[in-house]
């Protein structure tokens, strides 16, 4: 699938940010700043924006634990973001929901979710009612190797194929459930195979190959919006880190963590890919990462300057009325 010189730098933008954004939520929450958890997403950048690049506003993802990255693959406001990770009360969330239950409705962003699996039903009902509602959207849910043995992930697909829906199962295999290996937690050893018993079209890519990524997604996004159904994609990139900052990684070793890092950096494998091409050049991308350096600089300064949320928001938000 061709690509303009616009589409690729969007594309390089989006995957820069995510990595600037995880390094400097990686160093607040170090030095105290940020409450809770946060789990990264350094490393498989190039597999939600190779997915979201294709995606409107209209069209909805589900996340997981791991969802900053999903979240500006979207195209979700950084700064937004920033400040709800902090916790402050301008944050995206009113600072109430977190890393782990960041949303943002108007971009189509379900939210990320700390239920393993939790994405692919929701994802459904999105499906079923836009398919219901006649409207010419698809709806996305990111699920880990892990949580791609729930049961609720298996009554989601089977659901979606027997109702032909507009739903795209993406797997990110990034090696570990947490702390257990995908060879020893899938009994088959794999997922792809295992998801396209449910009937519905499924390949697995390198997730950490943009183009990959990008081209098997445009693929599934022209049948479902034709009504021809479901499908799923297993993209395989491993995370850089732990399960979360602070995971001691006992289940990796140092030369593991170190060879990934070399060699299957997603960003150094665009910028290769696009320069050799001469699609775009190293200065472009340079003016790029300065621009996304300060953007995310400018975030986190003013997060931390932000107020909390007060005593007397305890209780908004809690319920929805319709």
């Amino acid at each position: 699938m061709q690509i303009n010189r616009d589409e690729l730098l969007k594309a390089y933008r989006r995957m820069r940010t995510i990595r600037a954004f995880e390094e400097r939520v990686f160093a607040e929450f170090e030095r105290g700043n940020i409450p809770g958890f946060v789990h990264l997403y350094s490393g498989q950048e190039a597999s939600a924006v190779g997915v979201c690049m294709h995606l409107t506003d209209a069209d909805k993802i589900g996340s997981t634990h791991r969802g900053h990255g999903h979240c500006i693959a979207k195209g979700v406001d950084v700064r937004s973001m920033m400040h709800e990770i902090f916790g402050r009360k301008d944050g995206l969330c009113g600072g109430k929901g977190g890393s782990m239950h960041i949303a943002d409705l108007e971009k189509g962003m379900l939210g990320a979710n700390a239920i393993v699996g939790g994405a692919p039903p929701l994802a459904v009902g999105a499906a079923l009612a836009a398919k219901l509602k006649g409207e010419d959207s698809v709806a996305v849910s990111f699920t880990g190797d892990g949580g791609s043995n729930q049961g609720t992930v298996f009554e989601a697909m089977n659901l979606a194929v027997v109702l032909q829906l507009p739903a795209i199962f993406i797997f990110e295999n990034n090696g570990f459930g947490e702390a257990t290996g995908h060879d020893y937690a899938v009994g088959s050893r794999d997922i792809i195979g295992r998801v396209a018993g449910f009937g519905m079209p499924a390949t697995r890519v390198d997730g950490r190959d943009f183009f990959a990524v990008h081209d098997a997604m445009g693929e599934a996004v022209r049948r479902a919006r034709s009504g021809g159904g479901p499908s799923a994609i297993e993209t395989v990139a491993k995370r850089f880190g732990g399960h979360y900052v602070g995971d001691p990684m006992r289940y990796r070793t140092a030369e593991e963590r170190e060879r990934t890092m070399r060699d299957d950096d997603p960003l150094i494998m665009f910028r290769r890919k696009v320069t050799d091409a001469q699609l775009l050049t190293p200065g472009q991308l340079d003016a790029l990462d300065g621009e996304i350096a300060a953007l995310v600089e400018a975030s986190a300064q003013s997060a931390a300057q932000a107020p909390f949320p007060g005593a007397a928001d305890l209780e908004t938000d809690v319920y929805v009325t319709y």
